[in-house]
């Protein structure tokens, strides 16, 4: 399989007052298309900076980052957020749905950056919800739908563009124990239809669903193997609690 992700020896500090922060101290991983990966750490062992940098919201302060052939470590602000539109799609942990749109109007947001008509969004926004088994919600808004139903629109609007990498920040953070496997199965069934994942989380039975877990710690890979032990759910049913 070709590579989609090389960082070579990344680095990130930030300067707090007085303190240098070295939040990243050479990293340096490859990842695969089609693969299934969960970065795992402790809070402060990089893992959210190194997300950062993966999906293109914040820059290495030296090293190289190659995303899709791209050499992203060199891109400009505007040539970032291009690459974030149309090759990442992201899931976060607090689902970040706008409150007074429908559930087509949220997950339609990213095509209206990147140029498409009217129509055209509706066709690929509803496509990208009947995915996620949520069709028949298309005119809710979020308060009008459970946790796990809300952390679907999120991940149709993360597939609307048929983006090279989904990224999920945390992304059964804030669900309950049963919707948090339900989310996690539908994670599942999108990686066997050649979905790159790359998951961000800190618990030990969310990243057991990964194909492969690089842990971190203290800005260092402090491990990265294959998972040997992963977890296998039943598909999620098409209304979530």
């Amino acid at each position: 399989m070709p590579r989609i992700i090389e960082t070579h020896d990344i680095t990130r500090e930030y300067q707090m007052g007085t303190n240098l922060v070295r939040a990243l101290q050479g990293i340096s991983i490859a990842i695969e298309k089609g693969e299934y990966v969960a970065f795992m750490g402790p809070s402060g062992s990089g893992k959210s900076t190194l997300m950062n940098i993966v999906g293109c919201l914040d820059t290495p302060t030296s090293g190289s980052y190659v995303l899709n052939n791209q050499v992203v470590s060199e891109m400009t602000e505007n040539e970032l957020a291009e690459v974030r539109n149309k090759e990442i799609g992201f899931v976060f942990q607090t689902f970040n749905l706008l409150p007074r749109a429908t559930a087509l109007d949220n997950v339609a947001l990213p095509l209206i950056y990147a140029g498409y008509d009217k129509d055209d969004r509706r066709e690929m926004a509803m496509a990208a919800l009947e995915s996620v088994s949520l069709a028949d919600r298309w005119h809710h808004k979020p308060n009008e739908l459970s946790g796990g139903q809300r952390q679907r629109v999120a991940i149709a609007r993360a597939l609307v563009n048929n983006p090279s990498i989904i990224l999920a920040d945390e992304p059964t953070g804030n669900l309950d124990s049963k919707t948090s496997y339900d989310i996690m199965g539908l994670f599942q069934e999108l990686h066997d239809k050649g979905n790159t994942i790359i998951m961000v989380t800190h618990e030990d039975d969310i990243a057991r669903y990964a194909h492969r877990i690089v842990r971190l710690k203290d800005g260092l890979v402090e491990w990265d193997r294959k998972n040997e032990n992963i977890s296998r759910s039943k598909p999620a049913p098409a209304a979530v609690g």
